[in-house]
């Protein structure tokens, strides 16, 4: 029932569209989704930092923050980039990958995991408003 109903739906919009009657732009935002879209943004950036700070990543009690406290010395606006632990050319969540592996010894993530998009969220988030650097050391 639900389906037949968005389904009416989209076509009495498309319809409109079509006879011009409705415009739609793709970057034309209400004040409450913007809103509801940076509170959904802060969640997940809250949740890449208690990730963060917890152990739970790896298998021997390390949190990344004990490296990197609040993300720092991470420097996601320089990827991708050349990483010789790596040796190639590598995103920022291969990295994440690498250190989860590596020093939290821990088993790495999807790369479309939630946890992996909230740690490149926290750390991305910590380092607003630097300039675009990819490729730089």
């Amino acid at each position: 029932m639900l389906g037949r109903i968005v389904g009416a739906a989209f076509f009495v919009v498309t319809l409109a569209v079509i006879a011009g009657t409705l415009t739609v732009r793709a970057d034309e935002f209400t004040k409450e989704d913007l809103e509801r879209w940076q509170n959904e943004y802060m969640s997940v950036v809250e949740k890449g930092r208690a990730l963060w700070v917890s152990p739970e990543l790896g298998t021997n009690g390390v949190a990344c923050a004990q490296c990197h406290p609040n993300a720092a010395n991470t420097h996601p606006e320089t990827y991708p980039k050349f990483q010789q632990q790596l040796g190639r050319v590598i995103a920022l969540r291969d990295m994440i990958n690498w250190c989860i592996l590596n020093p939290l010894e821990g088993a790495p993530l999807a790369l479309d995991d939630p946890d992996m998009i909230a740690l490149e969220a926290y750390v991305m988030y910590e380092r607003r408003g630097v300039e675009l650097a990819p490729g730089k050391h």
